[in-house]
């Protein structure tokens, strides 16, 4: 079975027990995590967070409460991986070193975007789709691009409708989320 009893989950977790790969960590209460996610050991979700579809968040990482991660979000876990160890044996728990990784509160990360470990993501900051973030986010800032940089500010933007988007003959449709 994916889904192991080492696993600390809140009440209403609501997980896709056929389709997830998930030992190890924690998931706080209210939390959604879709089909094709893995969720390592010593990770830990908060509680409110929606974890999409295809996503990988590997041992190291935290992500606090709030948070939105998008699809095919990817976490790593070691500043200079390697297979094998000099004498050529796979290397194992132990034989490397495990940078951890947090998602503060209200974060976005838009879908396949890449968190290289040992950065922190600042309370409501918005991550653009596809963007490899290398350096911490401070607080409220939209950041995109490889690599990821400032290029705004969250606070005065309204996330909560969504916009009309123009069609060829000349009428506008609504994207809904």
């Amino acid at each position: 079975m994916p889904i192991t009893s080492s696993v600390i989950a809140g009440d209403v977790v609501i997980l896709y027990p056929d389709l997830v790969n998930i030992y190890g960590c924690t998931i706080a209460a209210g939390t959604r995590v879709g089909p094709f996610v893995e969720i390592q050991k010593n990770s830990r979700i908060g509680a409110r967070c929606k974890i999409s579809s295809h996503s990988f968040v590997c041992e190291g990482v935290t992500i606090e409460d709030e948070v939105m991660v998008a699809h095919g979000v990817m976490f790593t876990n070691g500043l200079y991986p390697r297979a094998t160890n000099e004498d050529g044996s796979l290397q194992r728990d132990g034989d490397w070193e495990c940078t951890p990784t947090l998602v503060r509160r209200g974060a976005a990360l838009g879908s396949n975007s890449t968190i290289v470990c040992g950065v922190t993501i600042g309370e409501n900051a918005l991550v653009g789709a596809g963007a490899v973030v290398t350096k911490d986010v401070p607080d409220f800032a939209i950041v995109a691009g490889v690599p990821a940089r400032v290029i705004g500010d969250v606070r005065g933007k309204s996330f909560g409708s969504s916009p009309n988007v123009p069609l060829a003959n000349g009428e506008s449709q609504s994207c809904q989320a």
